[in-house]
């Protein structure tokens, strides 16, 4: 098979862990007979140096015609970093928002599991987190309080600010349908995340999800406010399997769950569309103080492009391949700076990208 891939190599600590990436997917293709061709695109700082603006019409026209795009850390230090002297608008992560909404990635997934060999990261007592969790995190990203009117007017003398939050029928189904896919290659339940008890876009929300739900009776459903989620995540987060939510809520609660795992470094996200293709990429940030110094973690990208081979390419005996060396380097001991314990053994950026590839 073919694997038409973009590669956003991004800024700070991104070329590092993207080229770690890389290295994965490449054994991989080696492995079970594939071919990768990779298109490098320009996002962000990389491309202001270059282009004078975070993201250009060119390169959103090569994003398309790619299968799918890996994407390394975008941004820089917004004391020290001349890219953040311009306005926010041609600032480097103004190019994330213009790419997402160019490529309509509306479906935003984040994995956060607990390893058992990492399970003294997580700030969680032993006796909640017993046997870890491993969850996913659906979140509708092109709608609702993000992408609604705004504005701030004085009226009568009083400064005052408004912010919209709209969701419609189809902009929910989409989403709803894509958690109950996922849900039907993990454990088959989902939980609905809402504030129904006061949001009318809520009830809509709650409404289209129990339609969709007929069309996946293997699938479990429930309905969680969002109040009660942010503290079952703390309380019993081993009871969830796709948590299904809109953008503002899956933002806060994608963020809370990514704590409880213990480190963010861990930790892969994907963006879909409503095709196969989806752009993936490790949710911490481009790390400016360490870069260059061949340090960081780069088991969330490689993270990311098991999510890759499993969402945008149905490959799912490669995506469990590299999930399943990622967990046996962990099981031997191995470790970068950021999840390191004692008796484990310290090792770089891209040696910890060799031993993934040799565990393939």
């Amino acid at each position: 098979m073919k694997l038409n891939i973009g590669i956003i190599k991004g800024d700070g600590i991104g070329p590092e862990i993207v080229t770690e990436a890389v290295k994965v997917l490449d054994r991989v293709a080696e492995k079970y007979g594939h071919i990768c061709e990779y298109t490098e695109l320009l996002l962000g700082g990389a491309s202001i140096d270059v282009h004078g603006v975070p993201l250009t019409d060119d390169t959103i026209r090569k994003a398309k015609s790619c299968d799918a795009v890996l994407m390394g850390s975008i941004g820089g230090d917004a004391k020290t970093s001349p890219w953040y002297q311009l306005e926010p608008s041609k600032r480097p992560e103004a190019g994330l928002l213009k790419i997402r909404k160019s490529l309509n990635l509306f479906a935003n997934l984040r994995p956060a599991v607990l390893y058992d060999e990492l399970k003294g990261a997580c700030p969680l007592k032993e006796s909640i987190t017993k046997g870890g969790f491993d969850m996913m995190i659906m979140r509708e990203l092109t709608g609702g309080l993000y992408f609604g009117e705004r504005r701030t007017v004085e009226e009568n003398g009083i400064m005052t600010a408004y912010d919209s939050l709209t969701y419609n029928e189809v902009e929910i189904r989409r989403i709803a349908k894509r958690a109950f896919d996922i849900a039907l290659k993990r454990r088959k339940k989902v939980t609905s995340v809402d504030k129904a008890n006061v949001l009318d876009s809520s009830r809509l929300w709650r409404k289209v999800v129990d339609e969709v739900a007929k069309d996946y009776p293997e699938v479990e459903l429930s309905h969680m406010l969002v109040d009660n989620c942010a503290m079952q995540l703390v309380r019993d987060p081993g009871q969830f399997d796709v948590i299904l939510t809109e953008n503002m809520f899956g933002d806060i609660l994608s963020d809370e769950a990514s704590m409880v795992t213990g480190s963010i470094g861990m930790l892969a996200s994907a963006s879909l569309n409503e095709t196969k293709f989806g752009l993936y990429e490790p949710s911490g940030g481009s790390a400016p103080d360490i870069a260059g110094k061949g340090i960081a973690n780069p088991i969330a990208t490689i993270l990311s492009a098991a999510l890759m081979l499993r969402f945008s390419f149905d490959l799912d005996a490669e995506a469990d391949a590299v999930e399943a060396a990622v967990e046996k380097v962990l099981k031997e001991g191995y470790r970068t700076i950021d999840i390191m314990s004692e008796g484990r053994q310290q090792v770089g950026t891209a040696q910890m990208g060799d031993l993934i590839s040799s565990y393939i």
